[in-house]
């Protein structure tokens, strides 16, 4: 049973849109010159981590038979991530599991060293699956900025120390200055929001070796009829006290609003004051596709757009192995749908796995 948890307690420059060689955009995003003063134009050569099309591996931890190791997944090139993690009531420790909400079944290992990624007993916590991030990062220098999407499958329980704050805790320890943060985007704005629509974002050059993490609410918690705090709101909740505290660069992680809907999605949140902390939206490539989304919306904000299933898309794909042709001809298809992570399960394809595109 999953206990009871009580809530946590620019100047802007006007985008100018021109065209240039395909059709790309080239945005000019100032910024208020106690944010960033100097700060350059974003340029079609250099987009910022709004402006490009990535694609990353579906519960990438779960694969031993494509990848006995973490960084193996690492190694076709993969800008996102997924990591599946439960809370343990009686270890206290973040597992990564995709069922098992009392132990770890996974491809981490309790990497110290680059060599050590490749060796050893696998099936470890999260703080181990993230050692194996910056470990196999530092290993290789300018690699594209990877979206760590965590999956709280049960949630948080801040009542037994795994909340937020335990959370952004074990993220510092593990990952450290390799993250990119909720502050970081936000300097000098009023809001996530405002800060996303200005384009605040780095160039992905800038991002090399980085890390930004999202967390979507997790099946179990979605489907547990005693939880009425879902990821989603607590984290959002926990950005906002953070604030108010003036200790925001705490926060690790940026909630994502998951599910794809028409409109502004960000309207299922009663509390219209968490609104703003939500700039990163997550959900079906399928429905966003085909189901008359106006996905532009989101490119036009420069808000991350995270579409899932990629091979759903009509004409639907093998889900695990495509043509590498119908699989490039997909990503492009998303990138030109706004989509800014494609996530698949294409597990045989690092040409397209280690696709970057422009976004739009």
């Amino acid at each position: 049973m999953v206990a009871s948890r009580r809530p946590v307690p620019r100047r802007l420059v006007s985008c100018l849109l021109t065209a240039a060689a395909g059709l790309l955009p080239v945005v000019l995003a100032g910024t208020p010159a106690t944010a960033a003063a100097g700060r350059t134009a974003a340029a079609v050569t250099d987009p910022t981590l709004a402006q490009g099309t990535s694609v990353g591996l579906h519960n990438t931890y779960d694969d031993t038979s494509a990848f006995p190791y973490l960084a193996q997944a690492l190694d076709t090139g993969a800008s996102l991530v997924e990591l599946d993690t439960w809370v343990d009531p009686f270890t206290h420790e973040w597992k990564v599991s995709h069922s098992n909400p009392l132990g770890n079944g996974n491809n981490c290992v309790n990497a110290s060293t680059a060599a050590d990624l490749y060796r050893g007993g696998a099936n470890k916590d999260l703080g181990s699956c993230l050692d194996d991030i910056r470990i196999w990062l530092g290993a290789h220098p300018g690699h594209a900025p990877i979206m760590v999407k965590l999956e709280l499958k049960a949630g948080f329980d801040a009542t037994i120390g795994l909340g937020p704050t335990q959370l952004d805790s074990l993220v510092q320890a593990h990952l450290g200055s390799d993250v990119y943060r909720p502050a970081d985007l936000m300097a000098g704005y009023p809001s996530l929001d405002a800060a996303a629509r200005a384009n605040h974002w780095p160039s992905r050059t800038a991002l090399a070796g980085k890390v930004v993490l999202e967390a979507i609410p997790g099946t179990f918690e979605q489907n547990n009829p005693f939880d009425h705090l879902w990821t989603d709101t607590e984290y959002a909740q926990h950005l906002s006290a953070l604030q108010t505290a003036g200790r925001l660069g705490d926060a690790q992680v940026f909630p994502s609003v998951l599910g794809a809907a028409a409109g502004d999605p960000r309207t299922r949140y009663s509390d219209a004051s968490l609104r703003p902390w939500f700039v990163v939206f997550d959900g079906d490539a399928h429905a966003y596709v085909n189901g008359g989304i106006d996905t532009s919306w989101y490119d036009a904000n420069h808000y991350l757009l995270v579409m899932t299933d990629a091979h759903n898309v009509d004409p639907a794909l093998s889900d695990t192995a495509p043509s590498q042709a119908d699989a490039t001809a997909r990503v492009a298809q998303l990138a030109a749908a706004h989509a800014s992570f494609v996530s698949c399960d294409w597990t045989g394809l690092p040409a397209v796995l280690s696709e970057q595109l422009p976004r739009g």
